[in-house]
């Protein structure tokens, strides 16, 4: 039989989708890790973001860090934790992808506050506003499409990464794939990765509308192919 129809087989077969084993019950783990992960890198980034784009200082620096964390191997990465004192499994997994997902949020973030217009915040400092309320009334809407744009990369990423958590005795998807190696099933190894796939496809499409929803029209081209953290920042 060849690998599409032992794919479809596997895919097709109710046992599969049932127990601890199960689609289901992967899919579930896959998606508490992903959003745990990218949870706690907004919980890290953002505040640190919209404070560095608002003085106006600092930002190049933290940014150019976080970016080049993206150096270290992510699966390296898992094995370092692994012996570590976070063990095995998914407190390693959600570490690691946490700090994966921080630099395209905090680049767009920063990115975002600090490309405000000075005129706008200088009307807004005119109208009598703190720094505090320009931040919050000011700011963070108008770089709201470019903060949805990095919340999107990094929540892609981290679905597609979330595998590999699989490898050091986490859950989620990747187990599909890592037991369909373990057991020379191509059938149940390719389902999984088309599982892992379909899902990265769902979250990509999802937050995609969600960026489109709050980026204007005249700033939807800028916010969608601009500010990247794997494209550096813009010029000043």
């Amino acid at each position: 039989m060849s690998v599409v129809g032992e794919t479809v087989t596997w895919l097709t077969d109710s046992a599969h989708w049932h127990g601890v084993d199960g689609v289901p019950h992967r899919l579930v783990e896959h998606l508490a890790v992903s959003g745990i992960s990218v949870a706690l890198a907004c919980v890290v980034a953002l505040p640190l973001a919209l404070a560095l784009g608002h003085v106006g200082r600092g930002g190049p620096l933290a940014v150019n860090l976080a970016n080049a964390s993206r150096a270290v191997p992510t699966f390296g990465l898992l094995i370092l934790l692994a012996v570590t004192p976070v063990g095995f499994g998914n407190r390693a997994a959600v570490v690691a992808l946490t700090l994966f997902a921080i630099p395209p949020l905090l680049t767009n973030a920063y990115v975002g506050v600090r490309d405000v217009d000075r005129e706008v915040r200088e009307a807004a400092r005119g109208m009598g506003m703190t720094g505090m309320q320009v931040l919050r009334k000011v700011e963070l809407p108008l770089a709201l499409p470019l903060i949805a744009a990095g919340l999107r990369t990094a929540a892609v990423q981290v679905v597609a990464t979330a595998t590999l958590a699989a490898y050091v005795g986490g859950g989620g998807l990747g187990r599909l794939i890592a037991d369909g190696f373990g057991r020379a099933d191509p059938g149940m190894t390719t389902a999984g990765g088309l599982l892992v796939a379909a899902f990265a496809l769902t979250v990509e499409v999802l937050l995609a509308g969600l960026q489109r929803r709050v980026t204007p029209g005249s700033r939807r081209r800028r916010a969608v192919s601009g500010v990247d953290a794997t494209l550096g920042l813009p010029p000043a």
